[in-house]
């Protein structure tokens, strides 16, 4: 493959997922109305893309594979042995995520061949490590997206845990995030009962936003004791454009929205609570980094006229905006990686002038451009994320 391509995307259908957003980006029709949480563009074995090459449909994958060096570029195929090292993802939020957090390389690893040596399957429910990889990810805000992200004070938890359940704070150790952490998701059923019940109770005569969002919870996921979240996690609201990065190990809850998501190539997760998925509080202890850390907000930064990335630690991804006004004309880089470029509104046309075609993008439309083509322009109005590998 020498041009650029038209992507065909995977769509997860998990049960927090909203039934319209991901098809209105797409200008499509759902209609089993059934959810629709994530739209994946890239290589991940789960959820491969296809791309349109010589009049047929072709796993990403397979393209790779076989062309390593034309679709990744020489330095990053060598870097990352020869596979696409980021996901790409819409992700669309109407009822929120489990509480969670992702390992690191070493605890990926670690875990993955751990449970291979167990011989659990790689689709059994209680699989913590789908693969060996970390999986630090960027999140930017399509639409205004809620969250919860990394441990407050311990004295902020403290003052809201006061408030929230104060008959029942004798059964917590809140001396430190890790012991009052453990000891909130290891109550005995009875306990965790008591304790939500008086939380409840407590949240309706209270308009703090941590407790109308601990409600919300329990309603959406009964008795289950990651409702307590908002009173140990940051809050943060997104406007669209805005981004946060979460690094391996930091606990967080994605509540509502949609946004563009970008990550390494991995599908680890563990979880503590508000899902039906599969819960495993002592592998969840040993890859959380219990430390409080405020929310940090990202803010594109320009290195183009009309483009600008998030500022992120990540040797597998960058993500970045590029923003054309009518008429404006942007022009790639001479030397860059495997990009995937996603349009978000608008309609814009991309040129790869080397074999002299061209391609129309409108809103949801994505493409793959190859490191082998040696440079494109995009002419429009129209406003289309990009993911590459740090050159």
């Amino acid at each position: 493959m020498n041009t650029i391509g038209i992507l065909q995307n995977t769509v997860q259908p998990y049960a927090w997922g909203s039934c319209s957003a991901i098809a209105e980006l797409m200008g499509e029709a759902n209609p089993s109305g059934t959810p629709q949480a994530e739209l994946w563009m890239g290589a991940h074995p789960r959820g491969p893309s296809r791309v349109w090459v010589n009049d047929q449909w072709v796993l990403l994958s397979d393209l790779i594979a076989e062309f390593p060096d034309q679709m990744l570029g020489k330095a990053a195929s060598k870097k990352f042995h020869g596979k696409l090292p980021y996901l790409f993802k819409v992700l669309a939020a109407e009822k929120p995520l489990s509480i969670q957090a992702h390992p690191n390389k070493e605890q990926a690893a670690e875990g993955f061949f751990s449970e291979n040596r167990k011989k659990i399957a790689m689709d059994a429910f209680n699989r913590n490590y789908r693969d060996n990889n970390h999986k630090p990810e960027c999140l930017c805000a399509l639409t205004l997206f809620w969250a919860l992200k990394g441990f407050r004070s311990l004295d902020e938890i403290q003052s809201l845990l006061k408030r929230a359940c104060p008959k029942n704070l004798r059964n917590l150790d809140i001396s430190g995030l890790k012991s009052f952490f453990k000891s909130l998701m290891t109550l005995s059923s009875v306990q965790k009962a008591e304790l939500i019940s008086e939380t409840v109770s407590s949240a309706g005569k209270n308009d703090d936003p941590a407790f109308q969002w601990a409600l919300r919870l329990n309603q959406e996921y009964p008795n289950d004791i990651g409702m307590m979240a908002p009173f140990f996690l940051n809050p943060v609201c997104l406007q669209p454009g805005e981004a946060v990065f979460l690094e391996p190990g930091e606990l967080h809850v994605y509540f509502k929205g949609m946004g563009v998501e970008l990550m390494a190539d991995s599908d680890n997760v563990l979880r503590g609570g508000l899902t039906c998925k599969h819960i495993d509080v002592p592998e969840l202890m040993h890859v959380v980094k219990f430390a409080a850390q405020p929310v940090s907000v990202l803010y594109p930064e320009t290195v183009h006229k009309y483009e600008k990335i998030y500022p992120v630690c990540a040797e597998e991804f960058v993500l970045s905006v590029i923003s054309l006004k009518d008429g404006c004309r942007y022009s790639s880089a001479g030397q860059r990686s495997m990009e995937i470029l996603l349009c978000a509104n608008g309609t814009a046309e991309i040129t790869d002038p080397g074999v002299k075609i061209t391609i129309r993008m409108t809103q949801g439309v994505s493409l793959v451009i190859p490191a082998v083509v040696k440079r494109y322009e995009i002419i429009g109005q129209a406003v289309l994320y990009k993911a590459s590998i740090p050159f």
